[in-house]
């Protein structure tokens, strides 16, 4: 199970006219998740409330807010996003400021061929989907090389088995943004004392022994990936995930010779982490490395 981008993009569209603005949502609401503001100020709000959003389509000519000044404003937060400037006017100075600073994808003049519009917007679409492969691409690498960088260093030695499971669990819960993480040694099914626990600031830590999905992870001997919006969930699970304020929580059983020698626990207090397919198998690789640098301060080794 993984949580991917909603299947329609989310594009925003600005117009200070009501009747191009409501022509802009008929466009694109059967294709896209439209969000619409009639200002440069309210499309800020929306974006502030909504999130980054693929393709923002906003006209130039706005009261108190031209297009391209609201859209400069947008770049910091959301540079991934494709913009797009809606003109009726010959503006050659701020279009061509704005697209060679990057801030505009391209311009349409007004008034604007249905048709012609749809492409843009869709290649504009491919392009965001471009952009953001590419940024999870460099996300993955980062992620890989902090973890086995650490390993590698636990290899090398460490104080006390402890404080090398801790030093493990820390580039996990960084690099893949949770609020805590959890590497805690199993023998014979059960789980052991003394686990390490990494958590970030003012974050609160859920210990296994009582989570609920712990025992389906040593017997199923599977990654397992829970969401609070999952459709199908025990009223038992439910209520200890409400209780421990956990809002996703991943489950990796870590293996050695078919054998659970760990699990990791990776737990989000909020739900809006994205994880592709791509980056769970990532993770899951990464704990099963995890567990063979484990198998020598535990002696396993030969």
């Amino acid at each position: 199970m993984s949580l991917e981008r909603p299947k329609k993009p989310k594009i925003l569209v600005v117009d200070d006219e009501p009747d191009n603005l409501d022509l802009l949502y008929r466009t694109f609401r059967r294709n896209f998740q439209v969000f619409r503001a009639e200002s440069g100020a309210e499309a800020l709000s929306v974006l502030a409330k909504q999130g980054e959003v693929a393709v923002i389509i906003s006209d130039q000519r706005m009261p108190q807010m031209k297009g391209t000044e609201f859209l400069s404003q947008t770049v910091p937060q959301f540079p991934d996003t494709v913009r797009i400037i809606l003109t009726g006017f010959t503006d050659v100075e701020d279009l061509v400021d704005a697209i060679n600073s990057g801030q505009v994808y391209k311009y349409i003049t007004k008034p604007w061929e249905a048709t012609n519009l749809i492409e843009v917007v869709r290649d504009a679409t491919e392009t965001y989907e471009l952009l953001k492969q590419r940024a999870e691409a460099i996300e993955l690498a980062n992620a890989q090389k902090a973890v086995l960088t650490t390993i590698l260093q636990v290899v090398e030695g460490s104080d006390s088995l402890v404080s090398c499971l801790r030093t493990m669990a820390r580039p996990f819960a960084e690099s893949f943004a949770a609020d805590c993480c959890i590497l805690q040694l199993v023998e014979d099914n059960q789980l052991l004392a003394d686990p390490g626990i990494y958590t970030q600031p003012d974050k609160i830590e859920n210990p296994l022994e009582e989570d609920p999905l712990v025992p389906e992870v040593l017997t199923n001997r599977e990654l397992l990936l829970w969401v609070n919006s999952s459709p199908a969930q025990s009223p038992d699970v439910a209520e200890y995930y409400q209780q421990t304020g956990i809002k996703m929580q991943l489950l990796i059983p870590v293996l050695y010779r078919s054998q659970v020698l760990a699990i990791l626990s990776l737990q989000w207090q909020e739900t809006t982490k994205h994880l592709p397919e791509e980056q769970l198998q990532l993770i899951y690789l990464l704990a099963q490395q995890t567990g063979l640098a484990l198998t020598i301060p535990l002696g396993l080794h030969s």
